[in-house]
């Protein structure tokens, strides 16, 4: 899945300079739409069969929520900050003037028009609710390839995207290294919200800093934890990683409105893969790229920061 989107991507692009109508572009819109639904609803139904993290929730869900929810607010936080002072994305975007498809298109979701803001949170929760009354781990392989399937499309109509409009490009070159900034915040704002919710919660110190340090990162975050501290510590690391995709898509119609940057700040390393496309769709193209640097670093990070975290956080 690494290398994965950065194909798709460059297959859309190569699609995308071909200066496609307006007609065909709605097309690939809609079809896109569509397939968020499919994705959205997928990653509910991977939830709701998956046992263990359902018996779970009656035991550390509340904490797990807490957590994650915290480590989305101090990013939020922290990227409106960094918003405020020395790098105003909204003002950037609107000073490039950049009149295209895409622009339109955010207008719509700003102005509340859109319907994927009730349809994306609904698709998740009904997923959830599918995936635990209706089925079991036989699906899990077949839920797998909806999921790679759905994500191969949908990187490949970002791509699509950014390649009808190049000068996308020219924001990214405005922003320069700053973007890096912004996954900096995001980085610092998760392990503080960590650390804020375990002295609320009374949970130690390097189960929620740690799991908070995940970023959604849920794979490799709750597979560290389980190692270095126990199988209850990784269900933490799994458990609030999972539920900050979760609450990306539920709070976004809200995160919007705060803030471009709120919206790619509460995406963490989600931006890089299952989060960037609903994220695109509500901050534009311009954004969507600054999104996917901005997973990607994080992503990466990840596997660096754990290590660190588990020496600095003895249990």
């Amino acid at each position: 899945m690494t290398i994965m989107p950065f194909i798709c991507l460059f297959f859309g692009i190569i699609i995308g300079i071909r200066n496609l109508s307006k007609e065909i572009m709605k097309k690939i819109d809609m079809v896109i739409n569509i397939v968020i639904v499919i994705l959205m609803t997928t990653i509910g139904m991977n939830t709701g069969i998956n046992e263990e993290i359902i018996s779970e929730l009656g035991k550390i869900g509340w904490n797990c929520a807490v957590i994650s929810i915290f480590g989305i607010l101090f990013s939020v936080i922290l990227t409106i900050i960094l918003e405020k002072t020395i790098l105003p994305l909204e003002k950037i975007k609107k000073q490039l003037e950049l009149k295209n498809y895409e622009n339109r298109r955010d207008e719509e979701v700003e102005a509340g028009k859109s319907p994927l803001t009730i349809i994306i949170p609904i698709s998740v929760i009904l997923g959830v609710i599918i995936g635990v009354f209706f089925m079991d781990k036989s699906y899990e392989i077949i839920l797998n390839y909806s999921l790679v399937i759905s994500l191969i499309i949908l990187y490949t109509g970002v791509g699509i995207f950014l390649g009808s409009n190049l000068k996308i490009l020219e924001y990214v070159k405005v922003i320069g290294v700053k973007i890096v900034l912004i996954s900096l915040a995001i980085l610092m704002g998760s392990l503080l919200g960590g650390a804020v919710a375990g002295k609320i919660l009374g949970v130690p110190e390097n189960i929620s800093v740690i799991s908070a340090g995940g970023m959604g990162y849920y794979s490799l975050t709750g597979a560290f934890m389980t190692s270095k501290f126990g199988i209850e510590a990784g269900t933490y690391g799994f458990i609030v990683n999972i539920m900050r995709e979760f609450f990306t898509v539920f709070f976004l119609p809200i995160l919007i409105k705060i803030s471009k940057g709120s919206a790619i700040a509460s995406g963490g390393a989600g931006n890089m893969d299952t989060m960037l496309i609903p994220i695109t769709k509500f901050v534009g193209a311009e954004l969507g790229l600054v999104t996917l640097i901005t997973g990607i670093i994080l992503t990466f990070s990840v596997p660096v920061l754990l290590p660190i975290l588990g020496k600095i956080f003895i249990g």
